[in-house]
């Protein structure tokens, strides 16, 4: 399997782990006894705010990982390989977990710069690699 595969692989068990946080946060409650099992509705804001952020990052996740696997995927399929290629699916890797910590971590000014900075980085590397394929 080829770097960008991996990384591909990665992104798709961050965004599972994502996934069981939020699951293990609602089982909890509703366990306990403070929600039901149907107080969680979809696109609404519900529970705490370092939750909510939780949510938003499996969200942003799940909005970004076709646009990766696409390219990915897209090279995988024409055959092409190349340094350059292996180093931006690294790269967006570490800044999409980077991403989804800072989002996690805190919904203040900073965070919020720190989160847009590391989605820029992803932008960018995703792009380079669709220039690479073409």
């Amino acid at each position: 399997m080829t770097t960008p595969l991996y990384a591909l692989i990665g992104f798709v068990f961050w965004t599972s782990f994502l996934l069981v946080g939020i699951a293990a946060m609602r089982v909890s409650k509703v366990v306990a006894g403070q929600a039901g099992p149907g107080d969680f509705p979809a696109g609404v804001q519900h529970g705490s705010d370092f939750y909510w952020r939780w949510n938003r990052a499996h969200a942003n996740c799940l909005e970004n990982l076709p646009i990766f696997g696409a390219v990915v995927l897209a090279a995988a399929a024409a055959g092409f390989a190349s340094p350059g290629f292996d180093t931006c699916a690294r790269v967006f890797m570490g800044a999409r977990i980077g991403q989804s910590v800072a989002h996690i971590s805190s919904g203040s000014a900073p965070a919020v710069n720190i989160r847009f900075g590391f989605y820029l980085v992803q932008f960018g590397c995703v792009i380079a690699m669709a220039l690479m394929l073409v």
